[in-house]
């Protein structure tokens, strides 16, 4: 006779769901032949790789191997250059927030440029699914007149699937410090709560992904005007602006299309740059 009594519940703790553990560490000094590489370390999901480059400035560029973050998983990323040091960062594709349980996915990102280093941060976007719940937290630390090129973009999920969040939560807490000194804090939150009143005129609207670009450096403010000329070319669909104020120049922008803010953060890149962007980032 077969037995369909329940089955006893199994004793002991709830079992503990497999997390990603991700740390990449690169350190880059001056050398008589150009930036030479003094310390690689990557461990768990975290890699990171240095393409042969055609040019004077070396690129490294971070990955996440596990594909995405969920809740639980915790991933950081540094980096140092030494004086002098001129190279471009960037992640080999967009960063990806899955679903979470209730746990926040952690990434934490921290750069160092020692004096007359040059640091262009540039990852690719981060998408966030709906229930995902991601807490970053990105560094900067720069000596002297080092000076640095950095970008963020944060896509609400997959518009191809017609996506649209309710509910998400994300804290990305932005800082840039000269000499220990704070220069740039920019605090970001969006919740559910924001996005059941994205209607109003302080708040979304109708776009489903958003930027800030910033530069600071000595006389930054001086490429303000080039940065206005380049966002009124852009489409409709993205709303942007720019201001220039004590060696900072920082943009804020949003739209309705995530891949028409894309190419308006890539044409505003090439102009504070002054360089070509990544080859990762084919447009």
């Amino acid at each position: 006779m077969t037995d369909l009594s329940p089955l006893a519940k199994p004793q002991g703790p709830a079992p503990r769901h497999q997390r990603t553990r991700g740390l990449a560490e690169v350190a880059l000094e001056a050398g008589p032949k150009g930036a030479r590489l003094t310390r690689l370390y990557q461990r768990g999901s975290a890699k990171v790789f240095l393409p042969t480059v055609h040019g004077d400035r070396p690129e490294i560029v971070f990955l996440n191997t596990a594909g995405g973050l969920t809740g639980g998983d915790a991933m950081r990323f540094d980096l140092t250059l030494g004086a002098g040091v001129r190279a471009t960062a960037t992640t080999q594709t967009a960063e990806r927030a899955y679903a979470s349980l209730g746990d926040p996915a952690s990434m934490i990102v921290r750069m160092n440029v020692r004096a007359g280093g040059v640091l262009h941060w540039l990852p690719q976007e981060t998408i966030l699914f709906e229930h995902s719940t991601l807490a970053r937290r990105t560094e900067i630390d720069l000596e002297g007149d080092a000076a640095v090129v950095f970008c963020e973009t944060i896509v609400l999920g997959r518009a191809a699937m017609g996506e649209r969040l309710c509910h998400m939560r994300c804290t990305d807490w932005r800082a840039v410090r000269r000499d220990g000194r704070p220069v740039l804090v920019e605090p970001f939150e969006l919740t559910s709560d924001h996005l059941a009143q994205r209607e109003g005129a302080a708040v979304l609207g109708d776009a489903v992904a958003v930027s800030t670009l910033a530069l600071c450096a000595p006389g930054a403010q001086d490429q303000l005007a080039a940065i206005r000329a380049c966002l009124a070319q852009a489409p409709d669909r993205v709303r942007a602006a720019a201001s220039g104020w004590d060696d900072k120049l920082v943009v804020r922008a949003l739209s309705s299309d995530a891949h028409a803010l894309r190419k308006t953060v890539a044409a505003v890149l090439r102009i504070l740059t002054g360089r070509a962007l990544p080859r990762v980032w084919a447009i």
